[in-house]
């Protein structure tokens, strides 16, 4: 197993590079966000879609835009609005006259890269037809099935619930987004940096293709090989479970602020963001750090708290901090 893993190793210093060249791309029109960068890169290595909520003007669409830039894939932008129809999203059949029959005309969804723009002023109905493209990866029209082209990912961003024209967004489409990234104001000399940049009289950076999306499924492959040993497994399962039952880890104090725990798909999902988290860190093997660093992304939009936990102020985050603290590390 030893020998495995140095091989994998070896492999990862190799493909490291390709990695570190989309983040230096990125970082030349995104300032600071190192948080926001490596999480985008981790879903594009697992194929798990992302969902980005933040105040306007955090950079969000910017960062997914430039990614984008950085890989030789075709890329749509999609800006949803209370106006939107399904129709908009997957497409429809027009009729052609001239055949005297209807043919289908394939909606933007039919990309390697969706951006999502502001997914939550859309109403649920348009919401609800990303479900069967997000989970599947294919998508029905006019009774037809296709399947989209690999890599598939679902960029989306948000502005938060509060904010005025939002609609929440339906649990099951929630689930389906590997992880929630949760955007916040820049440092304080990342913020000059930017001023600068933008102040400045040069031209807009120039952003590079450093990777092809055959290769970008090449190294995904090879993140399935990154060893997950039992014991993390096992220390995996204790947390998402006691996210449901906290009474059978002694964590009574849990109960009435959770509504409803992570579901199986929480399970999947964080290991293999971790393993994606270990690859983009060096490593061929993933420790109980990668998943205490990583489980915050993965579970807070899949614990659902109570009014009891609304009432007191808390949010999933601390739910979660206090889960990872509790539980036993392996």
């Amino acid at each position: 197993m030893y020998g495995q893993i140095k091989e994998l190793e070896e492999k990862i210093q190799i493909e490291s590079e390709k990695l570190a060249a989309i983040e230096q791309e990125i970082s030349k029109a995104v300032i600071g966000q190192e948080y926001m960068i490596k999480r985008l890169i981790i879903g594009l290595l697992s194929g798990g879609h992302i969902l980005l909520e933040g105040l306007p003007g955090l950079a969000k669409t910017l960062a997914v835009n430039t990614l984008s830039q950085t890989i030789a894939a075709d890329f749509n932008r999609i800006q949803f609005t209370p106006d939107m129809l399904p129709a908009d999203l997957v497409g429809t059949n027009v009729f052609n006259p001239k055949e005297g029959s209807f043919t289908p005309k394939k909606g933007p969804i039919f990309t390697n890269i969706i951006l999502a723009d502001e997914i939550n002023r859309a109403p649920a109905k348009v919401q609800s037809a990303l479900l069967e493209v997000m989970q599947e990866k294919q998508v029905t029209l006019a009774g037809q099935t296709y399947t989209l082209e690999k890599p598939f990912l679902v960029l989306a961003t948000q502005n938060p619930i509060e904010q005025e024209g939002t609609y929440p967004l339906p649990e099951a489409q929630v689930d389906r987004f590997m992880m929630k990234l949760k955007v916040t104001y820049p440092e304080k000399q990342d913020e000059r940096k930017l001023l600068d940049l933008i102040t400045s009289f040069s031209q807009t950076p120039n952003i590079h293709q450093v990777i092809s999306k055959e290769q970008i499924l090449e190294i995904g492959n090879l993140v399935k090989d990154v060893y997950i040993d039992d014991k993390i497994k096992d220390y995996i399962v204790d947390i998402v479970d006691a996210s449901r039952f906290p009474d059978k880890y002694n964590l009574e104090s849990l109960k009435p602020l959770i509504e409803i725990g992570a579901s199986p798909r929480a399970t999947i999902t964080l290991a293999i963001a971790a393993k994606a988290y270990a690859f983009l860190n060096g490593k061929g093997f993933v420790t109980p750090q990668d998943i205490k660093l990583i489980a915050p992304d993965v579970l807070r939009h899949r614990i659902i708290i109570s009014y009891e936990a609304e009432a007191e102020e808390k949010t999933s985050d601390d739910i979660i901090q206090i889960l990872l603290s509790e539980i036993p590390v392996p």
